[in-house]
């Protein structure tokens, strides 16, 4: 169970991340200060910080448990990650660096307009509130019960303390904490198949045992689109959605913008995918470890009723010694709270930036402050409406993900390449894009709603067909739609 000296490493973790936050924020000396670093970080931080961006507390306790149920085939999805840093390379960071903006929705009024601009940031907001929503709640069913306490105060605890860093030291303490809690989490992964091993006998004697039980199976060659776990969904495919976030996502946008230059901002991005990689391998294994643990070798006896989702918690509540207990469910937390500052500082400059569109002379670290507060308010609120719904957290999550992720990805693709299109054109393009999901998808909390092309794509599909319809929409619009027919959106 969770001891007292659990709850020493838990709080001690929590107050380490609230000082972090008031230790940076003594540089903190002007807008650029607070919401880019200066735009001198060092490039080693921020690439540790985009991957603790992108690994939630959900894929911290989503792959194990996803490995226990079925394989590891999943682990394809970092062959995307690794195709989408040429792209971003080569396309996204050079124009994002040279361009002289502060957010990522900027250079969509240059090419476009500034209504343009204004409705991709809508879109970010929405997507990233409601993924927040889910990144908070989905780690605080497992919380609760290990802490004993309501879901609700899970939920409080992971949002207040890192909407107070966040609040206080701005973007250095959001990096700087993102490293401290990559640190975290990953040193839990680490120890917790380190005692696995322990009990399970060796490491080799892990491997023989995992690929007789096909546990380490990790790749098919199937050409079925209906199907995620194949090279094509989960490689190739899903590099689309790699390209969107990375290149399209504010909070990827601005540890580029904070890094000194080009070369700076792609060693960033490459030392993100490759501490991906390592924590992938981490992770899945660590599944593996738990299955082998469990129902191969039975080192110890797992209750009757327990879902695979129970396992790992299991497993840290009842197998780990005390002050370790404690360190995996900082590790937990420290997932959470990386989600949840990351989000709402990016959305912060998002509302001063791009949908207030507030020019250097009118910037305000003291508004942006507010706005921080508030958006991690709605995040937490996001968080307690999830909680009360019924359904996959997954599939929601995904739903939403795809949803945005395509169109954003369309807008700056047609804003590099065709900038010439009408801005009438270009929305109207990016909103069926959106729709065009709603024949192959569910919608989340409408469960009457049978999508007719049911099962034809699975879902690393979604930003792919989202953004492809929504290009050539735009271009089709642009071109059929006669200009004196359109009064042209300012």
């Amino acid at each position: 169970m969770f001891g007292t000296l659990d709850w020493f490493v838990l709080v001690s973790y929590w107050g380490l991340s609230i000082f972090i936050g008031l230790y940076a924020a003594r540089s903190n000396r002007s807008f650029k200060d607070y919401m880019l670093g200066g735009g001198t970080m060092p490039w080693i931080p921020v690439g540790i910080s985009l991957i603790a961006t992108s690994v939630s507390a959900t894929t911290l306790l989503g792959v194990p448990a996803d490995v226990y149920d079925v394989d590891m085939t999943l682990i394809m999805t970092n062959v995307g990650s690794f195709l989408s840093i040429f792209v971003i390379g080569f396309l996204f960071i050079p124009r994002i660096k040279k361009s002289g903006i502060q957010s990522a929705y900027e250079l969509l009024e240059k090419s476009f307009s500034r209504t343009v601009r204004r409705v991709a940031a809508v879109f970010y907001a929405m997507h990233l509130v409601l993924r927040t929503g889910i990144l908070l709640f989905a780690p605080s069913l497992v919380l609760a019960p290990i802490l004993q306490i309501p879901v609700w105060l899970a939920i409080l605890i992971s949002s207040v303390a890192a909407i107070l860093y966040t609040w206080h030291g701005g973007f250095k303490a959001v990096v700087w904490t993102d490293v401290m809690q990559f640190l975290v989490f990953f040193g839990g992964g680490i120890i917790a198949l380190f005692i696995l091993v322990h009990g399970i006998g060796s490491f080799g004697e892990l491997a023989v045992l995992a690929k007789e039980t096909g546990k380490s199976n990790w790749f098919s060659g199937s050409l079925d689109p209906s199907n995620a776990r194949t090279l094509l969904s989960a490689g190739i495919v899903y590099a689309v959605l790699e390209i969107a976030i990375r290149g399209c996502d504010q909070q990827f946008v601005q540890r580029y913008l904070s890094c000194k230059d080009v070369k700076a901002a792609n060693r960033s991005s490459i030392l993100s995918m490759v501490l991906g990689l390592v924590v992938s391998l981490l992770f899945y294994w660590l599944g593996a470890a738990l299955f082998v643990y469990y129902r191969v070798k039975n080192v110890n006896p797992l209750p009757g009723n327990l879902g695979v989702n129970d396992v790992f918690p299991y497993f840290i509540v009842n197998v780990l010694p005390s002050g370790l207990t404690g360190l995996l469910v900082a590790a937990i937390y420290a997932a959470a709270m990386s989600s949840i500052s990351s989000a709402i500082h990016a959305l912060g400059n998002t509302t001063e930036k791009d949908i207030l569109c507030k020019t250097a002379e009118q910037e305000s670290m003291s508004r942006a402050k507010l706005w921080i507060v508030l958006w991690g308010v709605c995040g937490t609120f996001a968080a307690f409406i999830a909680a009360s719904q019924a359904g996959s957290l997954l599939k929601n999550a995904l739903f939403f993900t795809g949803l945005f992720t395509g169109p954003l990805l369309a807008l700056f693709l047609l804003s590099f390449f065709t900038p010439y299109l009408r801005s009438f054109s270009v929305l109207a393009g990016v909103v069926c894009g959106m729709l065009s999901l709603l024949l192959f998808n569910g919608i989340p909390f409408i469960p009457s709603y049978a999508p007719p092309l049911h099962n034809v794509f699975s879902w690393p599909w979604n930003p792919l067909v989202s953004c492809t319809i929504s290009v050539w929409l735009a271009l089709c619009i642009d071109f059929v739609v006669p200009r004196k027919m359109v009064n042209e959106v300012a």
